[in-house]
């Protein structure tokens, strides 16, 4: 295979399962040196093995991304390494349980807006500036569709990030860096589990082919 990526740096939170562990690997086989983030190291482990069985190199990063002073630390010491890192990918997320609009609870809305909003928020500012002296900065995203019931808090969340990414997008337009919102289509995630309990799952996407078929036309 060729390698385009090599010698890029290539940050991937949410890098333990599903669709960031697949494009970790997906970058790692064309050259990248990945930075895997993600709260669980097992499974952080397994990517580390897979990704050097395939010849890839990666760095992995057990944390958790609501951990201001971790990520800050990290994005320095990647600066402190390498210079700067040259592609984001970030598919970290934290759901809550179904539950009807009106019982949504005090403490699950505490957790979406920590993960999911805050964090991913800062995660920005931290991460923009760690790219902007690549030649060819590009930050990638994950968009999803849920269910129209009891999907609220889930909903509510990628809204939110939805218009924070379409808002750096046209704010990056010209001076970069590239921002893409790609759409998987639907995969066995633990996140689609709990949408669709009893779906037949062989049916579905795999990641690797998603991350295949949304990468590859970002990197042509």
């Amino acid at each position: 295979m060729d390698r385009p990526l090599d010698g890029q740096i290539a940050l991937v939170s949410g890098a333990s399962r599903g669709i960031g562990a697949a494009a970790a690997e997906w970058l790692s086989a064309r050259g990248a040196h990945v930075v895997a983030v993600a709260r669980t190291t097992g499974g952080l482990e397994e990517l580390d093995d897979r990704i050097k069985a395939q010849g890839g190199t990666c760095t992995i990063a057990p944390m958790d991304v609501t951990d201001e002073g971790a990520m800050a630390h990290m994005c320095r010491s990647i600066h402190d390494r390498w210079g700067r890192a040259d592609i984001w990918v970030h598919s970290a997320f934290h759901i809550t349980p179904l539950t009807p609009a009106p019982q949504i609870t005090a403490k699950d809305l505490d957790a979406i807006l920590k993960t999911n909003i805050r964090a991913f928020a800062r995660l920005v500012a931290f991460v923009a500036p760690l790219i902007a002296p690549s030649e060819h900065p590009r930050a990638i995203f994950f968009d999803d569709q849920w269910p129209e019931k009891f999907a609220g808090a889930y909903a509510m969340a990628k809204a939110a990030q939805r218009a924070l990414i379409e808002s750096w997008q046209e704010e990056s337009r010209r001076t970069g860096p590239e921002v893409h919102l790609v759409r998987p289509a639907p995969m066995p995630t633990a996140i689609r589990a709990r949408f669709y309990p009893g779906e037949d799952r062989d049916a579905l996407a795999s990641p690797k082919d998603e991350a295949d078929r949304l990468l590859a036309p970002i990197f042509a």
